[in-house]
């Protein structure tokens, strides 16, 4: 049984929700969302109160059933979790009413006025509600280890389109409200909110791009692939359990490459870079509808068992439509970040977080999204296919997903599964010392798979001959994907002359580069080593930006020297509100 979520006020054992109602209205002026919570629950014979996760909402009443007026009382406020909503309860109660309205600076939601999107006409709003936002727009159990079904009635104005993690409208109608409904049960992490001026594009039956319209085109194209990676996908490990699998481009500020939101995955702009080289991140989250939509982690410390599956089955899906060496240098890549995490948060005084087993209690959820869930949890189930075989890792993470579908699965219980699998199975045992090395112990263990690419040897014989003082022939890094140029970049010296950082711009026009994955590269060289000709990118990259991942090396480049510090915190003035909260509550504790 999966222990009781330290980021919860909620007591789900005694009484939790199993579905939603939620009747909406979205207004812009005021960036509120006035609502009705309407919980359909489970609950013990003799429970006579149910708690509910809010932060920053205002609770106008509760109702019980059909509609006598509940008890109910809002706990002392926490900073990190919010404050516990109790409602008084009767046995036999099945409904719960919750009458509330959003705060303007709710921290799940960013409202965007339309200079801040692509079109500059209408306004913007989206949610983030991994890992503890939800109860920052809906009051709710935001636990990932309970699960409800939902259905939603919401109203936009009418030249606006709301989108959910749940049955999608494709366009817009007469009456600006529109219904929605989700029939797998999810956690609330995963329920999401989309509003703007957004159009639609199929990619196949059941896969299609929403973004603004002067984007839309331009997404479709780039993920033209996707119908691919849904079947690449199901041929791996079973059928796509979710009906739909679209995308939505969402404007800059979005903090993150994409947001596994069901039937709809929230996305970056910055993966549209012309080339379709950086749609590993569609496959990413698309494996999310296996591992952590369907099977889910059931406290944030378990965070690994979410990511550390998606990217071992993103590898996969890249393999299986784009070859063992494409999906080889990425593994490359991963590693080399991953080892630059764990130096980094060693020398932070975080060595403990490179467990794969966290303890978070009275910390951020967020403080444990980093390379360690996502590539030491990757290498680690890597490690047990090397050493048993992919057919045997194959069939049991296929059978995982199936026997755990739609269910919460913590640590403990993930090991005891696996070894019962194997050894029913294939009458293997699993070593305990493996799994402690691996899951339970600092750092990197000794038996980490080191992936290797053909490509990447050949870029490092080119950067060889540079380092000994040889002109990089142009006609040999014409062929280079993206990848190949990131390896190039992040195998560079430290030091650099002008001379050097001129010829190497020349070469691969990197500050004048439209991929964000190699300018972020490039710009943390150029900050290192002064090259002035890249500054005005820099900023604009950085106000324009809202992806974490590309803002966090460049800020931390910038405040390792004061003429840098003083830097970043004029260029954080200006781009502070671009920034979701997901961001701002990163950059404003470094740029303090």
């Amino acid at each position: 049984m999966p222990s009781q979520d330290p980021h919860s006020f909620a007591v789900p054992d005694n009484a939790r929700v199993t579905h939603l109602k939620w009747n909406a209205t979205v207004d812009f002026a005021s960036h509120t969302i006035k609502a009705t919570a309407s919980w359909q629950i489970e609950t013990k014979d003799d429970a006579d109160i149910i708690i509910f996760d809010t932060k920053g909402l205002a609770i106008d009443s509760v109702t019980i059933d059909n509609g006598q007026r509940a008890d109910f009382r809002l706990g002392n406020v926490d900073t990190l979790m919010g404050q516990p909503l109790a409602v008084l309860i009767k046995p036999g109660v099945k409904h719960v009413h919750i009458h509330y309205q959003t705060a303007p600076d709710a921290e799940a939601l960013q409202w965007l006025s339309p200079e801040q999107t692509a079109g500059k006409r209408e306004p913007f709003l989206f949610t983030q509600s991994q890992a503890i936002l939800a109860r920052s727009w809906v009051p709710c159990q935001d636990s990932p280890n309970v699960r409800f079904t939902y259905e939603a009635d919401v109203t936009v104005p009418k030249q606006l389109l709301p989108l959910m993690s749940a049955s999608n409208p494709q366009q817009k109608n007469e009456t600006g409200t529109y219904h929605f409904d989700m029939k797998q049960p999810i956690p609330a992490y995963l329920l999401a909110l989309a509003v703007g001026d957004i159009a639609f594009k199929p990619i196949s039956a059941r896969s299609g791009v929403y973004a603004e319209p002067s984007v839309v085109d331009t997404a479709a194209w780039e993920f033209a692939d996707m119908e691919k990676m849904i079947a690449g996908a199901e041929a791996l490990y079973g059928a796509y359990p979710w009906e739909r699998y679209d995308v939505i481009v969402l404007p800059p500020s979005f903090p993150f490459g994409g947001m596994e939101n069901p039937r709809l995955t929230f996305a970056t702009p910055t993966l549209l870079a012309g080339d379709r080289s950086l749609t590993s991140v569609i496959a990413h989250e698309l494996a999310h509808s296996w591992s952590g939509n369907l099977v889910t982690n059931a406290t944030w410390n378990d965070f690994w068992l979410n990511e550390g599956s998606t990217v071992y089955f993103e590898h996969r899906i890249m393999e299986k439509l784009y070859g063992v060496d494409y999906s080889e240098m990425l593994a490359v890549l991963s590693l080399q970040d991953l080892k630059q995490t764990i130096v980094d948060l060693k020398a932070d005084n975080h060595y403990a977080d490179t467990k794969l087993k966290l303890n978070l209690e009275g910390r951020s959820p967020d403080e444990g999204v980093s390379d360690i869930a996502y590539v030491k949890g990757y290498f680690f189930l890597r490690s047990i296919e090397t050493e048993h075989g992919r057919d045997k890792f194959d069939a049991f993470l296929k059978d995982y997903f199936k026997a755990n579908a739609f269910h919460g699965v913590d640590t403990d219980t993930f090991i005891a599964y696996i070894k019962k699998y194997y050894k029913d199975n294939f009458s293997i045992t699993l070593d305990d010392a493996n799994f402690n090395a691996w899951i339970f112990t600092e750092g990197l263990p000794a038996n980490c798979p080191t992936p290797s690419s053909d490509r990447f040897t050949k870029v490092d014989d080119v950067l060889a001959k540079w380092k000994a003082g040889s002109t990089v022939d142009a006609s040999i890094t014409k062929q280079w994907s993206t990848h190949e140029w990131l390896h190039f970049i992040k195998n560079l010296p430290e030091t650099l002359t002008a001379d050097q950082l001129k010829a190497l711009d020349a070469l691969g026009h990197f500050t004048a580069s439209g991929n964000a994955e190699i300018l972020t590269v490039w710009l943390a060289v150029t900050i290192r080593n002064h090259y002035a000709p890249a500054d005005a990118k820099l900023e604009d990259f950085l106000i324009h930006t809202g992806r974490r991942k590309f803002l966090s090396p460049l800020y931390t480049e910038l405040v390792k020297t004061p003429e840098g510090k003083k830097k970043a915190q004029q260029i954080y003035e200006k781009a502070r509100p671009n920034y979701h909260y997901v961001a701002t509550n990163t950059f404003d504790k470094l740029l303090k």
